[in-house]
């Protein structure tokens, strides 16, 4: 593989590379606080769209929290690595049945050997017909109406969940994540939300969350890519605006950027791909696309190229 070689300062790495801790903890708490916010006003005033958006918002919210969980992996979330896994685990990671450490063995492999039989990721996925590229758009369709009906969901979810669980755990932590959901469960009950839980929380968590976290999955390092070259071997994504609070939370979208310098927090990676553009082998090589909805899905459902960087040209 081509590698490249950043010309970005030491000082300015370091700068970035400054954990805000604030940042993290506000993150976390506006996500909570949306979800919170769209399950009152959907219970409050009814009706099936306004239901449907609920879903949408809090499965994007899913996934922020899911992110949130890739900055503890990295041990970019709190200085307190010790801290930040107990707080994640609490408030991100064990809601989405997942955990850090069993996320961080998985996703630092995946780093260090990226695209290749000996990243987990790429082994799960290369050659499946659900991320070979280009498909047919009625394909294509077929595929994300399967995470809406949860069908492709429940396979996905039978296939990751135990390969986060390998991680090796001590017998107080398995206690404790019993004792977690043991709790959830009997406060469930005991406050009589078990059918409110379903619709707001069992719902998303089987259809639109597995959706938008395939769709990103795909658009990280499928459709079109060149695995020869580091710079053209993983995408970023400009989102539209929209496409941010389903896509692309807290900053995901700045893929190749992380991939890159995986040590930079999320709040700060605007600013390193504003630094990595100033240089020009990366601002005529780096496989930058934008939209999910536009460029992404050109990308996957034909062979294109790209004679400048984010734009497409059918051949």
């Amino acid at each position: 593989m081509k590698v490249y070689k950043a010309s970005i300062d030491s000082d300015e790495l370091k700068k970035l590379s400054v954990l805000q801790p604030r940042s993290t903890m506000a993150a976390m708490a506006l996500d909570w606080a949306l979800i919170a916010a769209v399950i009152a006003i959907s219970s409050h005033f009814g009706g099936v769209w306004l239901y449907l958006l609920a879903v949408a918002v809090i499965a994007g919210r899913m996934h922020a929290l899911g992110v949130l969980m890739h900055e503890a992996a990295h041990f970019r979330f709190l200085k307190d690595r010790q801290r930040a896994d107990v707080i994640a685990d609490l408030f991100v990671a064990w809601p989405i049945m997942a955990t850090v450490e069993g996320y961080r063995q998985n996703h630092l492999a995946h780093h260090q050997h990226t695209n290749t039989d000996r990243d987990p990721d790429w082994v799960v996925k290369f050659g499946k017909a659900a991320y070979t590229f280009p498909q047919e758009l009625w394909v294509l369709s077929l595929n994300l109406l399967g995470y809406l009906v949860a069908v492709n969901s429940l396979r996905d979810l039978a296939h990751i969940l135990p390969r986060l669980a390998q991680a090796e755990q001590t017998r107080r932590y398995r206690l404790a994540r019993f004792a977690y959901y043991l709790l959830t469960a009997t406060l469930m009950m005991l406050l009589g939300v078990w059918k409110g839980f379903l619709l707001y929380w069992i719902v998303p968590y089987l259809t639109m969350f597995p959706l938008f976290f395939y769709v990103r999955g795909v658009a990280e390092h499928f459709g079109s890519m060149d695995y020869d070259d580091e710079l053209g071997s993983t995408r970023t994504v400009i989102p539209y605006f929209w496409e941010r609070w389903f896509f692309a939370p807290h900053n995901i979208n700045y893929h190749l950027e992380h991939h890159l310098f995986p040590g930079i927090p999320f709040y700060n990676l605007p600013k390193l791909s504003a630094s990595l553009m100033r240089d020009e082998t990366y601002r005529a090589n780096a496989h930058i696309t934008r939209g999910y909805s536009t460029g992404v899905l050109r990308e996957c459902l034909a062979a294109v190229r790209r004679d400048k960087p984010g734009q497409l040209v059918q051949t």
